[in-house]
């Protein structure tokens, strides 16, 4: 769902290094629409690294979103119902600005979303990420972009460099730097934040030498995995270019339309499971993408380059929900058996025997319990745990938290489930994942969200969210229920049957 712009608002001026701009006052603030960070992948850069943006005479208008990249709506097949309209257009690479006022004088803080969607799907244009009370409430600017997606950003293609959907994100971090003055922003107090694959995508910058200096600050929402080396995603990728005859190379899938492009990545989903053998935990995943540790791009895991040091001059949160995986539970009842419990654990389990651990460890659990707990600790809880246990070994300074709060629906009783940040830290309770705090809104839904708001927004400007920082002794930790409280980490049981598991780009089972 995208927000419109009514005529009816008055226009704002900016001036960018691509020419003049246009864009309107809404609701006391100043939003610029669509605007070109880089050149439409198009041609010959289809999948080459991003290109500067031409520059443009005279007054652009950036009244409306540009165009999102296709979409890989697998996910959406399986729930059976309507598909969302894939998007037309090549404009994928633009960004939208909100701010108090377009002032070069202001200086205000910069705050920068990278949007998730398992690295396949979903828009900064999506009216879930409305950032208007963020930008009032903390006096400051929010940036979000579009990236490329699925095929088109992540696969690895021969011909083409890896992670473009990354070096998309450096681009619009790059005009950020150049060009957020004008619109009354400070290009050093930059601070990108990002869930789930954008959160995935704030660590995987953490680590990449061509996106040095460009933030001070970051915060990962539920960051997790996979990630992927080069010899897993180049048979990923040689499977999805089968769909259509051709070999996974620039040549051969610049000949496929886009969005056919995407639907032979959702094709290619077909069997995944039965792939274990040479995928491993991959072929047990929402999504067949992800960063991809190529070595330069990404020359390592983000795990690796913060406890090496990556992270030294940057303050870093990182957190998590505590039912993340509920939002996955499949609908039909009954459908976590004990067979699919103990094939959850054989593929994401930590130790030997991780189903005996867990049921130790997890006494009153039942099955369905027990799988939402290994394959939420394996891609969510577990690795923002690390992320900051490894920003804080590596000299920088971290903060963690979790949000328990459960959400209220009693429709689908989902817990504090993955997603659920998003509506309290937006404050939009109406669209998406808000739809689960029903109506009307609880009175403790409208306090998180306030606290999130306020936590964000004073990290930004100050690298302080209001709670002490993460030591690997003590692991304090925000915790986000009701009422809010700091304490050692709540997930104690989950991190000792995770304390010695690497987590490492994931290798190809030839």
């Amino acid at each position: 769902m995208t927000a419109e712009v009514s005529e009816q608002f008055p226009v704002a001026e900016a001036h960018t290094t691509t020419g003049r701009i246009q864009g309107r006052w809404k609701n006391g603030l100043a939003v610029f629409r669509g605007i070109p960070f880089a050149a439409p992948p198009v041609g010959e850069a289809r999948f080459a690294a991003p290109r500067r943006a031409p520059r443009w005479d005279g007054v652009r208008e950036a009244f409306t979103f540009g165009t999102c990249a296709p979409q890989d709506y697998a996910v959406f097949r399986d729930q059976g119902g309507p598909l969302p309209p894939q998007s037309t257009g090549a404009d994928w690479l633009t960004l939208n600005v909100w701010t108090p006022a377009p002032d070069s004088a202001a200086l205000r803080p910069v705050m920068v979303w990278i949007h998730g969607g398992a690295y396949k799907l979903g828009s900064s244009n999506d009216s879930a990420y409305d950032p208007q009370q963020i930008v009032r409430e903390g006096e400051l600017v929010v940036v979000s972009c579009n990236y490329r997606l699925g095929v088109e950003g992540f696969a690895a293609i021969e011909g083409a460099p890896a992670n473009r959907g990354l070096l998309d994100q450096v681009a619009a971090l790059e005009w950020v730097r150049e060009n957020i003055a004008e619109f009354g922003g400070d290009p050093d107090q930059v601070t990108v934040f990002g869930e789930s694959a954008g959160a995935g995508s704030v660590a995987a910058l953490l680590a990449m030498p061509s996106a040095a200096g460009l933030f001070r600050r970051a915060v990962a929402q539920s960051f997790g995995g996979p990630f992927l080396s080069p010899e897993l995603a180049a048979d990923v990728a040689t499977v999805i270019a089968a769909r259509r005859g051709l070999r996974p190379s620039a040549a051969d899938l610049s000949t496929v339309e886009p969005v056919d492009l995407a639907l032979a990545g959702e094709e290619a989903t077909v069997g995944q499971r039965e792939r274990v053998d040479r995928w491993g935990q991959l072929a047990d995943h929402p999504s067949l993408f992800g960063p991809v540790v190529d070595g330069d791009v990404l020359p390592t895991t983000p795990w690796q380059a913060l406890a090496a040091g990556a992270g030294c001059g940057i303050e870093l949160i990182a957190g998590h929900t505590r039912d993340e995986y509920r939002l996955f539970l499949p609908p039909r009842p009954g459908a976590i058996d004990a067979q699919e419990v103990s094939r959850a654990f054989a593929v994401h389990g930590p130790v030997p025997d991780a189903e005996a651990a867990y049921r130790a460890a997890f006494p009153n659990a039942s099955a369905e319990q027990l799988w939402v707990l290994v394959r939420s600790d394996w891609l969510f809880r577990m690795p923002s745990l690390r992320l900051a246990e490894s920003q804080a070994l590596g000299g920088g300074q971290a903060y963690l938290y979790e949000l328990t709060w459960p959400a209220p629906s009693a429709a689908t009783p989902f817990g504090a489930c993955h997603g659920l940040d998003l509506p309290l830290l937006f404050g939009d309770f109406t669209t998406g994942f808000g739809q689960m705090l029903g109506t009307p809104t609880p009175a403790e839904a409208l306090e998180l969200s306030a606290r999130f708001r306020t936590a964000w927004t004073a990290f930004a400007a100050t690298g302080d969210p209001g709670w002490p920082a993460f030591d690997p002794e003590h692991r304090l930790t925000q915790v986000f229920g009701a009422p809010p409280t700091v304490a050692a980490y709540p997930e104690e049981n989950a991190r000792r049957l995770w304390q010695d598991y690497e987590f490492r780009a994931l290798p190809l089972r030839a």
